[in-house]
C-alpha cells in the first residue's frame, strides 16, 4: 500500500538537516542550549510519522510530542542567551512548528462518530494553534533579544498577571461588572424596544433608523468626554458610552430579523385571525432570534472596547482603561499587556456565554442543528 507522507514532515526534516549542519559549524561560538536535543527529537517524530502512517491518531500523538517537546527544549535553552539565537535555532523552531501544523491538519481531518470526541477535537485544535502563537512569540522575542519595553514575551506577561491579580480583579470589577454590563443591558434593551416600536409604526422606522445610524457614526473619543461631563467620572459615564455603541447594532439587526419570516407564514397567521402582537410573539420574534443574537454577540465585544476607551478620558483610580493609560506613562509595558490579556479573556468569555445562550434558544435553527 502506498503511504502518503504529509508535506510538512519532509520539509521539517530538511530544516533539521540544514540546522544540524549550521549548528555543527558554529558549535564553538556559544549560543542557546538544547538545539541538538531539539533537532534530534524532531527527527525522531518525523520518522515516527512515517512508521505510523496507517494510524492517523497515533501519527498526531507522535507529532504533538515531537513538536511541543522540541519547543520546550528550545525555550528552556534560550534562557540566559537572549539575543544570541542563530539560524539553527530558528530552523529548529520552524521544523517544530511544521510538525505542529501537520498534527493539527491530521486532527482536523478526523470525523469521529462520538459526540464527545468531536467536542474534544473542537477544543484541542484551537488550543494547539493558540499555544504556537505564544511559543513563536516567546522564542522570537527572546531569541532576537527584542527589548521587553517594546514587546514583552508571554512568560513576562503571565508573571505580571500572577503578581498583580488584586489590581487586575479590581479593574475588571470596575470596567466589566459595572460599566460594561450596565451599558450592555441598557443599550441592547433600548435598541430592541426601539426596533419593536419602529416595526409597529412606520413613521418611527423612517425616523429612528437615520438617527440610530448617526449615533453609531459618532466617534468614541468625541462622545466619551461629553459623557464624563454629563454623568461624572465613575462607571456611569462609561456605561453611557456603551449604551450609545450597542444601541444601533441591536436596532438594525432586530428590524431586519422581524422581516425574516416569509409572507406565506404571515398569511397563515392571518387565516387564524392572529393580531399583530400574537404574530409578533409566536412567529416573527422566534424567526428574528438569530439576528437578535447576532447583535448581542457583536455588542459583547463593542461594549468592552467602548468602556475601556472611555476610561481614558476620566475615571476613578481604577479600571482597565485607566490602568493602561497610566502604566504606559510609567513604561510598565508588561502591565499594559497583562490588562490587554485580561480584557481579551473577559471579552472571549462574554462572547462565549452569549453564544451558549444562543444555541439553547435557537436550537431549531439549521446553523445550530448542523453544528
Amino acid at each position: 500500500m502506498k503511504v502518503s507522507l504529509p508535506w510538512q514532515v519532509p520539509v521539517a526534516l530538511l530544516a533539521v538537516i540544514v540546522g544540524a549542519v549550521l549548528q555543527a559549524a558554529t558549535a564553538a561560538g556559544g549560543g542557546p542550549d538544547n538545539i541538538w536535543p531539539a533537532l534530534g527529537l524532531i527527527a525522531l517524530a518525523a520518522a515516527g510519522t512515517w512508521v505510523m502512517a496507517a494510524k492517523p491518531i497515533a501519527q498526531a500523538v507522535v507529532l504533538f510530542i515531537g513538536a511541543h517537546g522540541a519547543a520546550w527544549l528550545l525555550l528552556s535553552g534560550i534562557a540566559g542567551h537572549e539575543g544570541q539565537a542563530g539560524a539553527s535555532f530558528y530552523l529548529a523552531l520552524g521544523a517544530a512548528w511544521l510538525l505542529a501544523w501537520c498534527c493539527v491538519t491530521i486532527l482536523s481531518a478526523q470525523k469521529p462518530a462520538s459526540h464527545h470526541a468531536r467536542k474534544a477535537l473542537g477544543i484541542i485544535i484551537p488550543i494547539i494553534f493558540g499555544a504556537w502563537v505564544l511559543i513563536v512569540w516567546e522564542a522570537v522575542v527572546r531569541g532576537a533579544g527584542i527589548p521587553f519595553l517594546l514587546l514583552p514575551p508571554p512568560s513576562a506577561i503571565a508573571a505580571r498577571i500572577a503578581t498583580s491579580t488584586g489590581v487586575l480583579m479590581a479593574d475588571v470589577r470596575q470596567t466589566v461588572f459595572k460599566a460594561v454590563l450596565a451599558g450592555y443591558v441598557i443599550g441592547c434593551a433600548s435598541g430592541f424596544i426601539a426596533a419593536i416600536a419602529a416595526d409597529r409604526f412606520t413613521f418611527l422606522r423612517r425616523g429612528l433608523l437615520p438617527i440610530g445610524n448617526m449615533a453609531a457614526a459618532l466617534p468614541i473619543i468625541g462622545v466619551a468626554p461629553i459623557m464624563v461631563m454629563w454623568f461624572g467620572f465613575d462607571w456611569q459615564s462609561k456605561a453611557a458610552v456603551v449604551v450609545i455603541m450597542t444601541f444601533f447594532p441591536m436596532l438594525v439587526n432586530t428590524v431586519v430579523g422581524l422581516s425574516a419570516s416569509s409572507h406565506m407564514e404571515r398569511d397563515l397567521m392571518r387565516t387564524y385571525a392572529s393580531g399583530y402582537w400574537q404574530t409578533l410573539f409566536k412567529l416573527r420574534l422566534p424567526a428574528a432570534m438569530p439576528f437578535i443574537f447576532n447583535a448581542l454577540k457583536i455588542n459583547s465585544t463593542l461594549a468592552l472596547i467602548g468602556a475601556i476607551v472611555a476610561e481614558f478620558f476620566g475615571t476613578p483610580v481604577v479600571g482597565m482603561g485607566f490602568r493602561i493609560s497610566t502604566e504606559v506613562g510609567r513604561m510598565n509595558i508588561d502591565m499594559v499587556w497583562a490588562e490587554i490579556a485580561v480584557a481579551a479573556v473577559a471579552g472571549t468569555l462574554f462572547y462565549g456565554v452569549v453564544a451558549l445562550v444562543e444555541r439553547a434558544v435557537t436550537f431549531w435553527h439549521p446553523s445550530v442543528r448542523g453544528g
